[in-house]
């Protein structure tokens, strides 16, 4: 990965976790939006951030980003704490609004972004405008939603991020330019060695681009660590339902969410022990693991041993 040397700037080799919070949390007079949050982000890798609608996502990627200060905890990017102004150089936040100077060109909007950041990358911003036949003279408002997209990944991988963290900002992009973007980031994240940390709705996407996961539900982590560890953890077992009730065979096991359809009765579960021969088990896929767990938000959480920061009260995979 590339360093940052003699400037004091935290980056991935001044510590191995990109993010880590310890007892986060963040209450509005409502309520709380984000409580008892303990979790970290190793550098290097590409993080989905899943959860429902007023999950807490979004408090937590303002969190990461100061624009948000917590009632409760902390939050450090590479092992520094985010209200230390060191820290700024080191993330490129790009959110669903990418607030954009319509009438400025494109030419102009790259040199706004080399005035602001002293590690600006112009070849690199440069090159992502132009692999997308983005004219450089043209004005930000007469772009098209793909285009200005890809001149707002322009600004935030120019910036020469440690970390990318972005909140839905290919949610307007149809079909087709939400898969050359996707494709882009990969790219991007890949050669540099970012780390990426993704709030998405879109599950399949995230199974293709993922490596680690974040799951938020009703302001609190409900699963945390490596996908490759956190999905065997599951299985999805079919048996037959005596009275509607939880079978005894899932008692010794850690039930996720539960389904019955006439007398077949099936479990999203964390296996303990070998399940008796009569019930069928098979590894559910990632996008079946997420939305148990969506849908099941009281479901004891799960963390793999490097996610997990004075979790008490949860398992580890």
């Amino acid at each position: 990965m590339r360093r940052v040397a003699d400037t004091g700037t935290p980056n991935a080799t001044s510590g191995s976790w990109a993010l880590e919070a310890r007892g986060l949390g963040k209450r509005y007079r409502r309520g709380w939006a984000l409580r008892d949050c303990s979790f970290r982000i190793p550098a290097g890798r590409i993080c989905g951030l899943v959860g429902p609608n007023g999950a807490g996502k979004s408090t937590l990627l303002g969190l990461a980003t100061r624009q948000v200060q917590p009632t409760t905890g902390e939050l450090r990017i590479f092992g520094v704490p985010v209200d230390d102004p060191a820290v700024m150089p080191a993330f490129a936040f790009l959110g669903q609004e990418k607030p954009l100077f319509k009438r400025f060109t494109v030419a102009d909007t790259l040199r706004m972004g080399a005035e602001l950041n002293p590690a600006w990358d112009a070849a690199a911003a440069t090159r992502i405008v132009r692999s997308g036949n983005v004219p450089l003279h043209a004005r930000v408002g007469t772009l098209s939603g793909g285009q200005r997209t890809r001149v707002a990944f322009a600004l935030a991988f120019g910036k020469r991020p440690e970390l990318l963290l972005l909140d839905e900002p290919m949610s307007d992009l149809d079909p087709l330019a939400r898969d050359e973007m996707s494709t882009l980031l990969m790219a991007e994240a890949v050669e540099r060695g970012t780390t990426v940390v993704m709030s998405s709705h879109m599950l399949t996407e995230l199974e293709d681009m993922c490596d680690y996961l974040l799951v938020v539900s009703e302001g609190r982590i409900r699963m945390a660590g490596d996908a490759d560890a956190l999905v065997p953890a599951h299985a999805l077992v079919t048996g037959v339902a005596r009275d509607g009730s939880l079978p005894p065979e899932l008692a010794d096991h850690t039930v996720v969410e539960t389904r019955l359809q006439g007398r077949q009765f099936q479990a999203m579960i964390r296996p303990r022990a070998p399940l008796p021969d009569d019930w069928e088990s098979a590894e559910p896929s990632l996008e079946e693991v997420l939305l148990a767990h969506l849908r099941s938000p009281d479901a004891p959480s799960l963390y793999t041993q490097g996610a997990r920061v004075e979790a008490e009260g949860t398992q580890a995979a």
